[in-house]
C-alpha cells in the first residue's frame, strides 16, 4: 500500500481520528521501509482510549507503529517539524487528485 492509501484507510476505519491530529512519518513516505510510522496528537482519556481500539483492528495487516502525544508534549519537542510529519488528510487527498 502507498502512503496515501494507508492514510485513506486509516482515516476511513478510524472515525475518532476526526478529534486528534494525525500524521505519517519516517520511511514509508518515501515508500521505503517495513513499518509505517504514525504520530497522533491530541487528548488522553475516553476518546484515547476508542482510537487505540480503531487503530488496532484498521492496522490488523499493516506494519503500523503508533506514537501518542499530548499536544504539549508535540509543542515541547517541535516533533512534527522536526520529523517532517505529514497530515494524514494531506496524504489522502494527495491520491484523490
Amino acid at each position: 500500500m502507498t502512503a496515501g492509501e494507508i492514510a485513506t484507510h486509516l482515516l476511513g476505519s478510524c472515525s475518532s481520528l476526526e478529534q486528534f491530529e494525525a500524521y505519517m512519518f519516517g520511511s514509508a513516505l518515501r515508500g521505503i521501509g517495513e513499518d509505517v510510522d504514525i504520530l497522533v496528537v491530541g487528548p488522553s482519556g475516553d476518546a484515547l482510549l476508542q482510537l487505540k481500539r480503531e487503530l488496532r483492528a484498521a492496522g490488523e495487516f499493516l506494519p503500523l507503529h503508533v506514537l501518542y502525544m499530548l499536544p504539549s508534549e508535540e509543542r515541547r519537542t517541535d516533533f512534527v517539524a522536526r520529523q517532517k510529519c505529514v497530515p494524514l488528510g494531506r496524504l489522502m487527498t494527495a491520491i484523490e487528485s
